[in-house]
């Protein structure tokens, strides 16, 4: 390995003895005795390590750190201090100095030197890569976010289209069993729409904030759904909790179809009541998400016998897939359902 020293020593016996030495092993040596010319040589050209003595004229080697550090020059430092001095070289590797060699007059200092200048550049090459490929993943990283996040921009858009176009044709029918098919077709569309605006919004496209995106979500049900049918208040109660995207649409669909259904069968024509919608955690492994109401009960609301029963299979599908699956806890009034969601991500 080709390696390119700035030496500092005022010793210039040692100093021609090191570029001997040093320059049988493709090390290229050169010396200074000045800090002031070493620093000149630093800004100019190109150095793999400096080989620098504690003792030097008027200064010692730690203000020459210091010096390096605040003029911002990284280049690795090997200190060169004597056999009895180990709180000098500590207070060297204190104030930056990469490594540090104790200097004698036997014939191991010079293998010993060059041994160590060898091994400082490598790891500050290996450093110095490592720092290469982080940047390289960091930016690959973001390229990959910006182009999920535009992806999911223009799936939430075609989608809204898509149920755009949904609300009217069911504006122009005159059939109520279609109008009613394309209704929850279109809450199911704009279930999946939300959460891919949630995801391109956000900081982290991988995840969404449950909180914000059922509260959308419900609100766009409401519009949608409710203005056919009872007049109810539906209300959310959310904890700030961070679903996975497939886990968030899992949710959104159970959300939507629970909420159509209560909108359509929990109150008696013309009557008004709640429907509550609640996620909360339970623990750090579990949350519970519930959509709860007041109205006519489980048994008698049931839905149209000419229902294709597709909501309670979606439903079942996704709480399977999500959770526990889904309950209907005994209640005073009215009609709950929950699912106890798991918060753990599956190992990969």
């Amino acid at each position: 390995m080709d390696i390119r020293i700035l030496y500092i020593d005022d010793d210039l016996a040692l100093a021609h003895l090191v570029k001997r030495n040093l320059g049988r092993r493709n090390q290229e040596v050169i010396h200074t005795h000045d800090p002031e010319v070493a620093i000149d040589h630093l800004r100019d050209e190109h150095f793999d390590v400096i080989v620098l003595d504690h003792y030097l004229n008027n200064m010692t080697g730690h203000e020459i750190l210091r010096r390096f550090r605040d003029l911002g020059i990284n280049v690795p430092v090997v200190y060169i201090t004597g056999s009895n001095e180990a709180r000098i070289a500590i207070e060297a590797l204190k104030s930056g100095a990469s490594d540090y060699v104790i200097k004698s007059v036997s014939d191991d200092f010079f293998p010993l030197l060059a041994d160590t200048v060898h091994q400082t550049v490598a790891n500050a090459r290996l450093k110095t890569e490592k720092e290469r490929a982080d940047e390289e993943t960091r930016l690959a990283k973001e390229r990959a976010e910006a182009l999920l996040a535009e992806m999911n921009h223009r799936v939430a858009n075609s989608l809204s289209l898509v149920a755009g176009l949904l609300r009217l044709q069911s504006a122009h029918t005159d059939n109520q069993e279609v109008r009613e098919a394309l209704e929850e077709t279109q809450s199911r569309i704009t279930a999946i729409a939300g959460m891919h605006r949630s995801l391109y919004s956000a900081d982290d496209v991988r995840s969404v904030d449950m909180q914000p995106y059922l509260s959308t979500l419900v609100n766009d049900i409401a519009m949608t759904v409710g203005t056919r049918h009872s007049p109810s208040l539906v209300t959310v109660d959310a904890d700030p909790i961070n679903l996975p995207a497939d886990k968030g649409v899992s949710a959104g669909m159970i959300v939507t179809e629970l909420v159509t259904n209560a909108l359509k069968y929990a109150y008696r024509e013309g009557e008004e009541g709640e429907i509550r919608v609640c996620f909360k955690q339970i623990d750090e492994a579990s949350a519970r998400l519930s959509v709860e109401d007041d109205g006519i009960g489980l048994s008698a609301s049931k839905p149209s016998p000419k229902s294709t029963g597709l909501g309670t299979k979606i439903v079942k599908t996704m709480s399977d897939t999500i959770g526990s699956g889904i309950s209907y806890p005994e209640t005073e009034r009215g009609t709950k359902a929950e699912v106890i969601v798991s918060l753990v991500h599956p190992k990969t």
